[in-house]
């Protein structure tokens, strides 16, 4: 039989011994826990680098869409009885405050039509351009005696954003094939600002 001292002496060991095995197991999920932390800090200059790219991406899409669509204009509203002069991309204008961008500007010495491109259209997009029409002769007034009119286009335009543009007066351009087309059908009278 163990003596008491003995007793102590080996709860004491046992302790010394578990201590130890605390102190192991605690460095190594400290490494555990600095590997992890690298890892995550890896993972997040990734993420930012992918999400650099596709930002990169988004608007080369959107410069191409723009460049698709531009020569196109021309040829689109002349068919609709509407002049063209000039065709200027990326206005921007600022007075009061209040800024836009419009991203294809299409003048003749009467009309001046606004045309929104995107990838592909949403409700939301027809809205703000409805916005920018409303503000338009306010933030450049050197078209307050012009005819206001409105368009988007993009290479995908659901029903409901083409059908909620045509309610709103807007011309609907959309991709056929490798052109562009007017959606609108021939009674389609544009909204004036």
């Amino acid at each position: 039989m163990a003596t008491v001292q003995e007793e102590v002496w080996e709860i004491l060991r046992k302790l010394a011994l578990s201590s130890e095995e605390t102190n192991r197991r605690m460095q190594e999920t400290d490494r555990h826990m600095q590997e992890t932390d690298r890892q995550m800090k890896e993972t997040d200059r990734k993420l930012k680098e992918v999400t650099t790219a596709i930002g990169r991406l988004g608007n080369r899409l959107g410069e191409f869409v723009e460049e698709m669509v531009r020569p196109a204009v021309v040829r689109l509203f002349q068919q609709r009885g509407i002049a063209v002069h000039q065709v200027s991309r990326g206005v921007y204008a600022e007075r009061d405050g209040d800024a836009m961008e419009i991203d294809l500007l299409v003048v003749n010495n009467l009309d001046a039509v606004l045309v929104e491109v995107k990838s592909e259209l949403k409700v939301d997009d027809v809205k703000d351009h409805v916005s920018r029409l409303e503000r338009f002769k306010k933030l450049c007034p050197q078209y307050a005696g012009f005819r206001v009119m409105g368009a988007v286009a993009a290479m995908v335009v659901p029903e409901d954003a083409a059908r909620f543009a045509y309610r709103q007066g807007l011309f609907v351009l959309v991709q056929s094939g490798d052109s562009m087309t007017v959606g609108n059908d021939e009674d389609f009278t544009p909204g004036v600002w």
